[in-house]
């Protein structure tokens, strides 16, 4: 399309298009509305008007550029365009017109526009290509416009098609015209099952979508209709269809219906009021009682247990608050924790209270109660259930009393008790068991009470394998074992346990308990009859060769058998005192002045007078000495003081220190009044057997004088440290 209007030429020449318009110049040029430029054949400008210095945002040198005054070309994406290869190139090698075509013009500041170009090569009568003509404006605006459409446009498109709801438009006679993925996807159709089809064959109810079509051709719009519409599958859908009329010229053109579905919120309304009628069923047929108070505690709903329980009407209960009926001492706690819950500190609370019925009985009641509070946490109102345990409180009252007689009864046995749980954790134990073990049982101790454990034979007993961890282990009863507890304080206590497994109603091993008998008694006992015995045997055999030696020497030294019946006799009834002395105490230590006693009293009369400290000797000793005692007393008797009326002896004894600071005892046996004494002409055997006895049995000292006025006889014999008690 060309802008230039066409001269009249004189008959004798007329110029050609492109003459015509370079010899108008500049003025002629600036006087076409819009942006003008030419190019002469080879592409360079020849000429263009101001509009295209204003547009190109600069003044090109005519004759020295080619094909467009711009600073730079780009193409509508971006592309940069060289001006060798832009539309005016095109027209000027090829005489290619262009319409209408868009480029983007850039100028020196960098600023950009849209330009619309219109280019048509100029040509002379011949067809000749002279040039070319480019009329170019700027449409940045229109572009801007027609973008904005574009983009309102797809994003209405967008709305509908993408919706998150179901979005459908139907015609006047009824037919869906178009619908939206989320209302396909609803149905589960395809475009091809859903639209072109009347709107009734999707409804599940035929008057429903009948009166929805009479209201919208009336004009009138609908809010949240309910439907039911039939998807694919055949399953129904609940519905609420928003929709309004489009109505021009008075015509009820065509529908807008949305689609909201609500088949679950219908399912879960219809869950809810199902979830309701078992709710007040079981809100009235509850064997408990269950209310619901203000934040007050004043009752707003109760139900016919509580009233029950309570022995109140409905209508009374309702007038109260539940501390009304309180027991006063039990008001407090119920008041303060209902406080706590109503503020939100804590969200619900359990309390055993006891209430108090119009007759005046007293009934124990477990309460719970916890909030219902709304969407932003205020307190709405409580509800309390409340549980009649007064049989329950009595009979854990009887429990407890007779679980206190059963401490009580193991508290005061003698006998080590203790009991332990399933898994061997000690959770009783009386004062015996602390007693025994020497310690007080720790948390977490299990098996056994005691510090450690030996087997009888003094190897180490381990804990879990006790025969307390073999009872809870293979769940029987353990007897005929024996053990030994060494205490923290090092002291060993040999024992018999009898650990016994617990059941449960069920027969289920609920724990065990165990006693523990001491036996050290009957343990010391036994050692001490076995060390007896076997003293005993020992003894037997030493006394039979003492008897012996007793028989030969004295039948040695005696002139005839009347001489040695009553000296035989006299040694073996004096070796006879001594064996009844050690037994009557066990063949322990035995004292020296008990021993003394025993001898001199039968013999002497009276006339032997005895002193010295307390001294205890044992079995081996006492035997020695009293054969000394007897020779010496037999000898007074026959030949020494004790043979005339007037005579007397003196048995004087001290402890004192020996060689190596041993304890030693110094005996000293001296006679008086009798006759006069005159040393024998042969040692006798009585003689070397008090010194046998002392030097050799005892390991001590024997020295006998025989002086004129009286036999004086002197014994040192080493004794043990603790013989001698002060």
């Amino acid at each position: 399309m060309s802008n230039v209007e066409e001269f009249p030429l004189s008959a004798r020449h007329r110029p050609t298009e492109f003459e015509a318009l370079v010899a108008a110049g500049a003025a002629a040029l600036d006087a076409i509305p819009g942006a003008v430029y030419l190019c002469d054949a080879e592409g360079l400008l020849v000429a263009y008007n101001a509009e295209a210095v204003v547009l190109w945002g600069r003044t090109p040198d005519v004759g020295r550029e080619r094909f467009c005054g711009s600073h730079q070309l780009y193409l509508l994406d971006g592309t940069p365009l060289a001006h060798a290869d832009c539309p005016m190139a095109t027209a000027v090698r090829a005489g290619t017109p262009t319409r209408n075509a868009e480029v983007i013009m850039a100028r020196p500041d960098g600023s950009r526009f849209t330009a619309m170009v219109n280019i048509r090569a100029l040509r002379d009568f011949s067809g000749r290509i002279q040039g070319a003509i480019n009329c170019f404006q700027d449409i940045t605006g229109r572009k801007q416009v027609e973008e904005e459409v574009r983009r309102t446009t797809q994003d209405l498109q967008d709305f509908f098609d993408n919706g998150a709801v179901g979005l459908h438009i139907v015609s006047g006679e009824g037919i869906i015209i178009r619908a939206n993925k989320a209302e396909l996807d609803l149905l589960g159709y395809r475009p091809e099952e859903y639209i072109g089809r009347h709107v009734a064959e999707f409804h599940a109810d035929a008057p429903v979508i009948g009166d929805i079509l009479q209201r919208l051709s009336c004009g009138e719009p609908l809010q949240r209709y309910p439907a039911r519409l039939r998807a694919r599958d055949g399953t129904i859908k609940h519905v609420l269809i928003t929709s309004n009329s489009r109505i021009v010229d008075g015509k009820f053109v065509n529908t807008r219906c949305f689609t909201t579905d609500v088949t679950e919120l219908h399912a879960a309304e219809e869950a809810r009021q199902a979830s309701e009628a078992r709710l007040a069923a079981t809100y009235e047929a509850a064997s408990v009682g269950i209310s619901e108070t203000d934040e007050n505690g004043r009752f707003l709903r109760v139900n016919d247990s509580l009233c029950r329980i309570t022995a109140r009407k409905r209508d009374e209960l309702l007038g109260m608050t539940f501390l009304d009926y309180t027991d006063s001492n039990d008001q407090t706690e119920d008041a303060e924790l209902y406080a706590r819950q109503v503020r939100g500190d804590i969200e619900n609370y359990t309390v055993r209270k006891r209430v108090l019925r119009p007759d005046g009985s007293v009934r124990h009641l477990d309460i719970f109660s916890s909030s219902v509070r709304d969407s932003e946490g205020c307190f709405l109102y409580g509800v309390r259930v409340a549980q009649d345990v007064t049989t329950t409180k009595q009979l854990e009252d009887r429990l407890r009393e007779g679980e206190q007689r059963m401490r009580d009864l193991l508290e005061a046995l003698p006998a080590a008790i203790y009991t332990t749980d399933a898994k061997g954790r000690i959770n009783f134990f009386n004062r015996a068991a602390v007693e025994m073990a020497g310690r007080t049982p720790q948390p977490g101790d299990e098996w056994c009470v005691t510090w450690k454990l030996y087997w009888p034979d003094g190897s180490p007993l381990p804990h879990n394998e006790c025969p307390m961890a073999v009872a809870l282990r293979e769940n029987r009863p353990v007897r005929g074992a024996e053990a030994v507890a060494e205490r923290p304080d090092g002291r060993r206590v040999p024992f018999i346990p009898f650990p016994t497994p617990l059941r449960d109603a069920d027969g289920n091993l609920v724990g065990a308990i165990n006693m523990l008998v001491d036996i050290s008694e009957r343990k010391n006992a036994e050692n001490a009859q076995k060390a007896l015995i076997d003293e005993l045997n020992h003894r037997v055999k030493n006394t039979l060769a003492t008897v012996q030696s007793l028989a030969n020497q004295t039948a040695r030294h005696a002139a005839d058998l009347q001489e040695f019946l009553p000296t035989f006799t006299g040694r073996l009834l004096a070796l006879a005192r001594g064996h009844d002395l050690l037994t009557k105490r066990n063949w322990q230590d035995t004292p020296f002045e008990k021993l003394v006693h025993d001898i001199v009293a039968p013999m002497s009369g009276g006339r032997v007078l005895t002193s010295g400290p307390h001294v205890e000797l044992d079995a081996r000793m006492a035997l020695s000495i009293t054969m000394v005692l007897n020779e010496l007393l037999t000898n007074a008797a026959k030949y020494g003081a004790l043979s005339v009326p007037n005579g007397s002896v003196s048995l004087t004894w001290r402890i004192s220190a020996g060689e190596r600071s041993q304890a030693v005892l110094d005996c000293e046996w001296h006679e008086r009044g009798g006759p006069p004494v005159t040393p024998p002409k042969r040692r006798g055997f009585g003689t070397r057997l008090m010194e046998r006895c002392v030097e050799h049995d005892l390991a001590g000292e024997f020295d006998l004088v025989f002086e004129p006025e009286g036999t004086r006889c002197r014994m040192v014999f080493p004794i043990m440290p603790a013989a001698s008690n002060g």
